[in-house]
This record gives structure tokens, sequence and C-alpha cells, in this order.
């Protein structure tokens, strides 16, 4: 059987029997996609200790006729953002907007933009203090990319509040931490992005209070 291999982040995984997981991916070149790990959940499998949360890794996959849950045959792992691990904040920005990934996203459709903004911010979160910033320009860059980037000009947020906006969806991760936010531009811009979510897509992930620091 012919493997597909690609590069991917480890957004979720969940146990399918007592020896197997499911793990579901956010790759490069094929988008999100899932697999199973058969017997990674024993003891010597040589998927033991590869397969966590937000690892990035080169995979190889043999790819199902029959559903979209593709059986993993390999695994090289590239990187493991030991840093998300030490801080509790940083972890629950990071779970955040991989559930919002998950839930805006089509299986397989093409993501290599919005896989180099989130390979890129796991890898620049332990860096510094968890800010509430960092989740604002995550949701406009995700929606950058999904086509619904909002118009400043055309909403009533303060102009300070849109220019800091405007700033973040544009700037590279390590300049987006160093923003100067008050706290009444943090909550113009919380309260104008959660309404801005629920308006485009229903609903928003749990656990965005908490990895705004505000649970």
């Amino acid at each position: 059987m012919n493997c597909e291999r690609a590069t991917g982040v480890v957004l979720r995984t969940r146990p399918l029997t007592d020896t197997s997981l499911i793990v579901h991916w956010l790759t490069g070149s094929l988008g999100r996609l899932a697999t199973v790990a058969k017997g990674a959940r024993r003891d010597r499998s040589p998927f033991r200790g590869q397969l966590d949360l937000f690892y990035l890794a080169d995979l190889s996959f043999a790819r199902s006729r029959r559903s979209d849950l593709h059986i993993l045959r390999e695994v090289k792992l590239l990187e493991t953002h030991p840093g998300l691990r030490r801080d509790l904040a940083h972890l629950r920005q990071a779970s955040y907007c991989a559930l919002l990934i998950e839930q805006t996203t089509e299986t397989e459709a093409p993501l290599g933009e919005l896989f180099g903004q989130f390979t890129s911010l796991l890898a620049a979160l332990p860096k510094q203090p968890a800010q509430p910033q960092t989740v604002f320009a995550f949701e406009l860059k995700l929606l950058d990319v999904l086509g619904l980037k909002p118009n400043l000009a055309e909403t009533k947020l303060s102009a300070g509040a849109r220019q800091l906006l405007g700033r973040m969806a544009e700037l590279e991760w390590d300049a987006v931490f160093r923003l100067g936010l008050s706290a009444a531009q943090t909550e113009e811009i919380r309260r104008f992005l959660n309404g801005f979510l629920i308006y485009h897509l229903e609903k928003i992930p749990r656990g965005r209070s908490e990895a705004l620091g505000m649970g």
C-alpha cells in the first residue's frame, strides 16, 4: 500500500481502543487529517513518546478508501514544544487556537498559510508571559485566511483599538507580543472580536476566557 507523507502538528489525540490512538493533525500540504496509530498505547510501540499535543513531526500514512481515518505508518519527531508545558496560561492559549482551527476548517483542505501561523505561534509563545493580544492576533489571522477579515473602518471601535487590531493582523508574533494594550482597549477588543466571531462562526470554542486570562 502506498504511503503519503506530510509535516504536521498534533492538534488532538484520543484513545480508539486499549492499544490504539486517533491522532488529529494540522499539516502544511494536506490540511487537517486524522490518523489511527495502531498499538501506540503499548509500552514497546515505536509511536511511544512520539505523539502528544502540539508535537511537530514528519509523518507517513496509508490513505483509507472507506473513511477519513487513515493509518499512521511512521513518525519522525521534529519538535515537542516543551516550553508550552511549563506554563498553564501558554497551554490554554495554544489549546484554544487549536480548537478554533478545528471548528473553522474542513478536513484535507489546503491550509499552508494557517499551518505556518500556528507553528510559528507555538514556537514563539513560551518566549514571553501570556497576553490577551496573542489570542486576538491569532483570531484575526485566522479570519483573514478564511476570507472573513473585519473591515475595521466600518466599526464603531475607538481609533486606538482600530489601529491595534490592524497591527495585530499584520505583525509577526514577536512584534505582536510587544504591543501595549490598556485594560480599556483589551476589553473593547475582546468584546468586538467575541461578537464578530459569534456572528460569522455561530459559536466560539470553549476556553476563550481562560486563554485571555479572564476565566
